[in-house]
């Protein structure tokens, strides 16, 4: 009786185990989402279980990570669309509860079939949870209890647990109204997408003076900001979106008055926010653009492990349309001459260990790194017969190369030969 007993408890250990891990959330497919909450790593109780104190409101919500951010997000709304994602952003700001609710978005291919996986399949699982499980999970570490446990976000927060037995809502400020409309006093959500294939992409947005042609400042594709003031009498801005894989695009706004720029195809007015899109468009034949993220140890054909992410989206892009066909050109800082390294027989892409030495010129270097980046691209399914390897050395270089901005000169750029 004992041992039956003992197997028993065995059992309910298990399969609480496994009901436990099979009701973790996935990582958040890419795609919009109207969120209520962002919790830190460690405070993954206190999104589950606010998660569910809005499931037993009647709420369809759920929460999932976001590596990108490395927050857990409770969202209450998901679309594959950010018109429709906005507007149901602003229905639930205008019910009261969540007054500052916004669009998270997670970039990448976005797939209609695939919704992100929720934290239960349904609302009468959360029902069934206990008032002693709520009570014992709402009291180490209540959401925003302390403004000092939680890490900024990226727009505020609103909702605090007020005590063990559920969740109070305190009231935001009301959305200030503005008796004349600029820039200066509404945010502009920048909106980076390919609609030839439905994907929302990661890319940079220079925000220029367009009367000086001036750099006023470089922010982030798909997120929420206050555009910075030109101060000249024209107000006129222009924003220089850039992804690596995609042609350069140029908007240009009236910081003054930017409701009149409201009749442009690419800008659109949802509540009191400004959506400027971007629908970018791969490279033609012909384009050459740099990657600007890949770096390389000092006099090595090694990379740095912080290109990986622009390197994968070489190959995506290479990978999107098997007709392109690219050269890798290699450049320097000068006219070199010395030690090399290279990988060695293990093919450490990203790591020094291993590396074999050389003596080489700087036309040499250039060629090395190119081929790396080649040798890289095959590693991950291109086929070699795609690419071409050309070393400049220090023939071309873009600045002086005593300049403070000489090691731009050290590069490789990506032409399309054919798409």
């Amino acid at each position: 009786m004992k041992t039956r007993t003992s197997f028993l408890a065995i059992l309910i250990v298990v399969s609480s185990l496994f009901h436990a891990f099979a009701q973790r959330p996935k990582e958040l497919v890419p795609g919009y989402y109207v969120v209520v909450g962002a919790y830190a790593p460690s405070r993954e109780n206190v999104a589950k279980n606010y998660t569910e104190v809005l499931m037993r409101r009647g709420l369809d919500a759920s929460y999932g990570f976001n590596t990108s951010r490395n927050f857990w997000f409770v969202y209450v709304h998901y679309n594959d669309n950010l018109k429709a994602s906005l507007a149901e952003m602003l229905k639930t700001r205008k019910a009261g509860e969540f007054s500052q609710a916004w669009v998270r978005v997670v970039a990448g291919d976005i797939n209609p079939a695939v919704e992100p996986t929720p934290v239960s399949t349904a609302k009468s699982q959360a029902s069934a949870v206990s008032a002693a499980e709520t009570k014992r999970e709402a009291e180490p570490s209540p959401a925003f209890q302390n403004a000092k446990d939680e890490p900024p976000v990226e727009r505020p927060l609103a909702l605090a647990l007020a005590d063990t037995d559920g969740i109070m809502v305190t009231d935001n400020p009301p959305i200030k109204q503005y008796a004349k409309i600029t820039l200066g006093n509404t945010e502009v959500f920048l909106s980076l997408f390919n609609s030839a294939n439905n994907r929302i992409v990661d890319g940079q947005v220079t925000v220029m003076d367009a009367e000086r042609e001036k750099s006023l400042r470089q922010v982030k594709g798909n997120e929420y900001l206050i555009l910075p003031n030109p101060n000249t009498k024209s107000g006129k801005l222009k924003l220089v979106c850039e992804a690596f894989g995609y042609r350069k695009i140029e908007h240009e706004l009236n910081y003054l008055m930017p409701l009149s720029d409201t009749s442009k195809a690419f800008v659109d007015l949802m509540g009191t926010t400004f959506v400027v899109n971007f629908d970018l468009i791969r490279y033609h034949k012909g384009d050459i653009a740099t990657l600007y993220n890949v770096y390389f140890y000092n006099d090595a054909a090694i990379m740095l492990p912080e290109s990986k992410p622009e390197l994968m989206k070489l190959v995506q892009m290479l990978n999107e349309n098997p007709n392109y066909r690219i050269r890798l050109h290699g450049h320097t800082n000068g006219n070199y001459h010395g030690k090399i390294l290279a990988m060695g027989p293990e093919k450490n892409f990203f790591s020094m260990d291993g590396s074999v030495n050389s003596i080489g010129s700087a036309k040499d270097l250039s060629y090395n790194r190119a081929e790396v980046i080649k040798e890289y691209l095959e590693a991950n399914g291109i086929n070699p017969s795609r690419i071409e390897v050309k070393a400049w050395g220090g023939k071309r270089p873009i600045f002086d190369k005593h300049s403070v901005n000489a090691k731009k000169n050290v590069r490789v750029e990506v032409e399309i030969l054919s798409e």
